[in-house]
């Protein structure tokens, strides 16, 4: 549904040139949900302005459709933009027109007729359950509310793609949940391709099926968002999950010095990560019965579930002497359990004691 090859994008500023994006190449599927996720000024919400030529790239193509968007004329581009609807952060409503009339404004734009409009009008506002306040204006709305007028105005041209610009920064997380179970159902009825930009993990990890992270206008990684989220493989993308899921070494050992060889009064600590039924088996207990000689600390433990699939995330503490702890890794990596060897690190005397 949206390809994009080799997209520059450079700003002239005051100070010189400013390259935002430097060769993205993504495939956005058709009915994907697809999170692009990056810090500020990383260039993501360049990148999303792009594929709907808002920004025109200095270089590269946009296919959306099966159309080159970089060789339509103006009039084509707006026929063209006419199947991609785009939500914002700050809602970019109307104040001086109705819920209604934000929703039918892309309607009055291209003259459809009044009973048309409301055709198309009153369906939407059912379906972002605001038909109750139809007659109401913006400064009446709460931020959930003005969001779901957005998202119904976006709605309105029956676009086959939408563009959601960090939609929901600027809402409370209740609402947030709310917004997204939207946006998600909103896909599966309509079959629409929706791109999410956003800054937050948790976003990607509600609604989306892939996720491209980006970093300084290069994607540093991308796949789906299981993989991503339980393997990641660049530092950016640590950061972003270590919101969620702590990198942090346990209170108990923070700041000490981790050594690949084994020290007296030392652990060998392990972040284990258990994917799908896994996660529910007694891995732990099996390992202790079967290798002889190992003790296992519990030091951190949480489950979770990505797309109904469970997840579970540890870090133990392993003693004992070298062949035993060898045998242990061992049964944990037979099993199909990632194994992440933190080292062997003492305990803060002052917790120990």
């Amino acid at each position: 549904m949206i390809k994009l090859s080799k997209i520059v994008k450079i700003y002239d500023s005051p100070s010189g040139k400013v390259h935002a994006l430097k060769g993205i190449d993504l495939n956005i599927a058709k009915g994907e949900i697809y999170g692009i996720i990056g810090l500020s000024g990383a260039g993501k919400s360049t990148l999303v302005r792009c594929i709907n030529m808002l920004e025109r790239p200095t270089s590269g193509n946009v296919i959306v459709d099966g159309q080159d968007m970089m060789k339509l004329s103006e009039s084509e581009l707006r026929d063209a933009r006419k199947n991609i609807g785009m939500i914002f952060q700050h809602f970019n409503l109307l104040s001086s027109a109705t819920v209604y009339d934000n929703i039918a404004f892309p309607l009055k734009l291209s003259n459809t007729s009044s009973a048309n409009i409301a055709k198309k009008v009153e369906p939407l506002l059912e379906l972002v359950g605001l038909k109750d306040k139809a007659k109401q204006y913006p400064a009446q709305l709460s931020g959930g509310q003005k969001q779901r007028v957005g998202i119904a105005r976006a709605l309105a041209s029956d676009p086959k793609i939408l563009l959601c610009d960090e939609a929901t920064s600027a809402l409370d997380p209740q609402t947030t949940k709310s917004i997204l179970a939207l946006i998600k159902d909103i896909n599966k009825k309509f079959a629409l391709t929706v791109v999410v930009i956003t800054h937050e993990m948790q976003v990607i990890k509600e609604i989306c099926d892939k996720v491209a992270v980006i970093s300084d206008g290069i994607i540093a990684e991308k796949g789906s968002v299981l993989d991503v989220f339980t393997n990641p493989q660049h530092e950016i993308t640590k950061e972003f999950i270590s919101v969620l899921l702590s990198n942090d070494l346990p209170a108990a050992f923070r700041g000490n010095e981790i050594s690949a060889e084994k020290v007296e009064g030392s652990l060998l600590l392990l972040r284990l990560n258990f994917l799908g039924d896994k996660a529910d088996d007694p891995i732990l207990a099996q390992m202790i019965r079967n290798c002889q000689g190992v003790e296992c600390t519990m030091l951190f433990g949480n489950l979770d579930e990505i797309h109904g699939v469970p997840f579970g995330r540890f870090i133990v503490g392993l003693s004992g002497n070298e062949s035993s702890i060898q045998d242990a890794l061992n049964f944990l990596s037979n099993k199909e359990v990632r194994v992440e060897v933190i080292g062997y690190v003492r305990r803060n005397s002052s917790i120990a004691d």
